[in-house]
C-alpha cells in the first residue's frame, strides 16, 4: 500500500517563505544589567536615606524581569512583519504595512524602541542588538517625512 504525499499546509509554505529573508536579533542584556546596577547603587544609599530599600527593590525586580525577558524573547524580521517569539512560538506579529513610524530613543545609549502602528503605539525596552535593529528597520521601513517638513533628528523623541 502506497500513499501519495500531501502538500504542506498553506501556513507552512508561508513560514518557509518568511524564513528565507528572516533576521533574528541577538539578545543584549545591557538595559536589565544597568537597572540591576542602579538598584544596587540606590541600595548603597540606605545609610543616608532610610527609604532607599523600596526604590531599590522596585528597580531590582524590574531588572530581573527584563533579564528574564531578554533570555526568553526574540525579535525576528520576516519578509512582511516583525515577529516577537518565545522559542519557536510566535507571540505577536506586527505587519510592516500597518506601521506609521519608528524610533530608537537615545541612539548614543539606546534603551527604548518606539514604533507606532495605525491602531496602537508600542514602547519596548532595548533587550536586543540596537545596531542590527536600526539596520533592519532602515532596510525594511525607511524613515519618511511628510511633505514640507524636515526629517526627524536622530535621538529626538
Amino acid at each position: 500500500m502506497t500513499s501519495t504525499p500531501t502538500p504542506p499546509p498553506a501556513s507552512a509554505a508561508t513560514d518557509a517563505a518568511i524564513d528565507t529573508d528572516a533576521v533574528v536579533l541577538s539578545p543584549r542584556a545591557w538595559v536589565p544589567l544597568g537597572l540591576l546596577a542602579l538598584a544596587g547603587a540606590v541600595l548603597g544609599l540606605r545609610p543616608l536615606w532610610s527609604a532607599a530599600l523600596w526604590p531599590a527593590l522596585a528597580m531590582g525586580l524590574m531588572g530581573l524581569f527584563l533579564l528574564l525577558q531578554t533570555a526568553l524573547l526574540r525579535l525576528r524580521f520576516a519578509a512582511d512583519a516583525l515577529l516577537v517569539s518565545r522559542g519557536d512560538t510566535v507571540i505577536r506579529r506586527f505587519p510592516y504595512d500597518a506601521w506609521i513610524s519608528w524610533r530608537v530613543w537615545w541612539p548614543a545609549l539606546p534603551v527604548l524602541f518606539y514604533f507606532r502602528e495605525q491602531k496602537s503605539i508600542h514602547l519596548l525596552p532595548m533587550l536586543f542588538d540596537a545596531t542590527a535593529l536600526r539596520q533592519e528597520l532602515e532596510r525594511r521601513l525607511p524613515i519618511s517625512s511628510p511633505p514640507g517638513s524636515s526629517p526627524p533628528e536622530a535621538g529626538s523623541p
